[in-house]
C-alpha cells in the first residue's frame, strides 16, 4: 500500500493550452484516491517561496476550458543551485507533501530528475509544451491547439498574400523541433517548410522560387520554425528579397499568440488521461518518470530516457510536402 498522503502539482516553464486541464485532472483524480493536494505557485520558484495552497474539488472547478494556468508559471535560477533545492524540499517537508506531479516539458523534467535523486521524492512528470518534442509520448499537451492556432493564422495569411500577389515568410515556434511548423505547413498547404532537424539548403529553395513559384504560383507561403540556422523568417525573407527584388517579400512571425487560447477537445481529453494517470503512477509506487500516450495507451518513460533520447520528425510527412508542394 502506498505512504503517499499527499501531493502537491506544479506547472514549469513556457505555459501551453490544457494545463488547467491537468491540473484539473491531478487535483480531482488525488481526491479520489483519498489524498490531499496542494497547488505550488510559479513553478519550481514557488517551492523556494513557499507559495502553495491547498486544493480541493472546487478550485478547479470552471477552469478545463481556459489557457494559460491557474497556478502560473516562472522560470527559477534558484532551483538550479543546490542551495535552492535543499530549501524547496525543506518547505515541501514543511507541507507535509509526499510526491510531486510536475507539468511542463524537458527543462521542467531536468530539475525534477535532479531533485527527485537527491531528496528521493517520488516525482512524476506530465509533458506540457506546444513542441511535442519530448520522447515517450505521441502527443504533449497544447501541441493540437497550436496547431489548429498556427492553420487559422495561415489560412487569414493566405487570402492577403493572394489578393496581392505576396510571398510571405510565416515563422512558428520550435527552436529545436519542428513539428509545429511540420504539420501546420501541410495542414495549411505551405508551399515550403523549414525546420531545424533539416539543413536548409538554399539553393534548393532558390530553384524551387525560379522554377514552381515564377511559373505555377500568384503567391507562396513558407512556413519557417523560429530554430532554423539561417536565422528565422527575417533572415531568410531579407536573403530572398535581395535575390529575387521582382518578389513582395512580407514576413510574419506569430510569436506567443500559439501559446494561448481555449485547448482543443483533444487537449482536454490527453491532459485529462494524463493527469489522473500521473496520480495513479504515484500511487503505484513509480518515480522519476513521465507518463505519455503511445498508441492510445498511458505509457510511463524514465526522464533520463525522455530527457536523454531525440523525438525524430515522420519522414512519411516530409516527404509529403515535397509531394503536396509543386
Amino acid at each position: 500500500m502506498s505512504s503517499i498522503k499527499c501531493v502537491g502539482v506544479l506547472t514549469s516553464g513556457g505555459d501551453a493550452p490544457g494545463m488547467n486541464a491537468a491540473i484539473r485532472a491531478v487535483v480531482r483524480g488525488s481526491i479520489y484516491n483519498n489524498l490531499r493536494v496542494i497547488g505550488i505557485k510559479k513553478g519550481y520558484q514557488g517551492l523556494i517561496n513557499d507559495e502553495m495552497e491547498e486544493m480541493f474539488s472546487k478550485s478547479v472547478s470552471n477552469i478545463i476550458q481556459t489557457g494559460g494556468t491557474i497556478l502560473k508559471s516562472a522560470r527559477s535560477m534558484e532551483f538550479k543551485t543546490k542551495e535552492g533545492r535543499k530549501k524547496a524540499y525543506e518547505n515541501l517537508q514543511k507541507r507535509g507533501i509526499d510526491a510531486l506531479v510536475v507539468i511542463g516539458g524537458d527543462g521542467t523534467f531536468t530539475g525534477a530528475r535532479i531533485f527527485g535523486e537527491e531528496f528521493n521524492i517520488p516525482i512524476v512528470g506530465i509533458p506540457g509544451t506546444i513542441d511535442n518534442d519530448l520522447y515517450g509520448t505521441d502527443y504533449t499537451i497544447g501541441y493540437d491547439t497550436a496547431l489548429n492556432t498556427v492553420v487559422q493564422a495561415v489560412d487569414k495569411i493566405r487570402d492577403t498574400a493572394t489578393a496581392h500577389s505576396r510571398l510571405f515568410f510565416i515563422e512558428v515556434m520550435g527552436r529545436d523541433a519542428g513539428f509545429l511548423a511540420l504539420r501546420s505547413g501541410i495542414a495549411s498547404g505551405a508551399e515550403a517548410i523549414l525546420v531545424p532537424e533539416i539543413k536548409t539548403d538554399y539553393s534548393q529553395l532558390d530553384r524551387f522560387l525560379q522554377n514552381e513559384y515564377r511559373k505555377t504560383k500568384s503567391s507562396s507561403i513558407v512556413l519557417v520554425a523560429e530554430g532554423d540556422e539561417i536565422g528565422g523568417a527575417i533572415k531568410i525573407a531579407e536573403r530572398v528579397g535581395r535575390d529575387h527584388p521582382e518578389y513582395d517579400v512580407r514576413v510574419t512571425i506569430l510569436g506567443h499568440i500559439q501559446r494561448g487560447g481555449s485547448p482543443s477537445a483533444f487537449d482536454r481529453v490527453v491532459a485529462s488521461q494524463l493527469g489522473v494517470a500521473a496520480v495513479s503512477a504515484l500511487l503505484d509506487g513509480q518515480r522519476n518518470i513521465m507518463v505519455g500516450l503511445s498508441d492510445r495507451k498511458v505509457v510511463h518513460t524514465p526522464f533520463n530516457q525522455a530527457l536523454k533520447n531525440k523525438k525524430s520528425l515522420n519522414p512519411q510527412l516530409l516527404e509529403l510536402t515535397n509531394i503536396l508542394s509543386i
